[in-house]
């Protein structure tokens, strides 16, 4: 049977944790993380889809692999990686201005889908010119 590609989506809820979870039509079964940092969430996730094998194979059922591709809302984006950038950073690279990048990052306001475009592309162009780097 071929794996089959699913999308997850990683949320920062109202009370500051995290949860990642699938749609049940990518697949015949449900999968969900919780944690308290999308680490957590990733691990607890990975966990659920190790159980769920084990559960099909114990009752002698074929197990539908999947591979995972994780999308992120832009609050747990910009907390995740909150380490390796910094908002004068982020506002360097995207355009956006460190108060409004910290009102996304504590959840105080939710960036317009024109916002989160332009965060992501300032994000790939960055990804970008980073992987073309060589040094000598």
């Amino acid at each position: 049977m071929k794996k089959k590609t699913v999308k997850v989506k990683i949320e920062k809820g109202g009370d500051g944790s995290y949860s990642a979870y699938t749609e049940m039509k990518d697949l015949p079964y449900g999968l969900i993380g919780e944690g308290k940092t999308v680490k957590e969430v990733l691990e607890d996730f990975r966990s659920a889809y190790d159980d769920m094998r084990i559960a099909y194979e114990e009752s002698n059922e074929v197990f539908p692999e999947a591979d995972f591709i994780f999308y992120y809302d832009a609050a747990s984006f910009l907390q995740y990686y909150s380490s390796a950038f910094s908002l004068a950073g982020l506002e360097r690279i995207t355009g956006i201005n460190q108060k409004q990048l910290g009102h996304y990052i504590s959840g105080y306001r939710k960036p317009s889908p024109k916002t989160v475009h332009k965060l992501e592309t300032g994000i790939r162009n960055f990804c970008k010119e980073l992987s073309a780097l060589r040094f000598l």
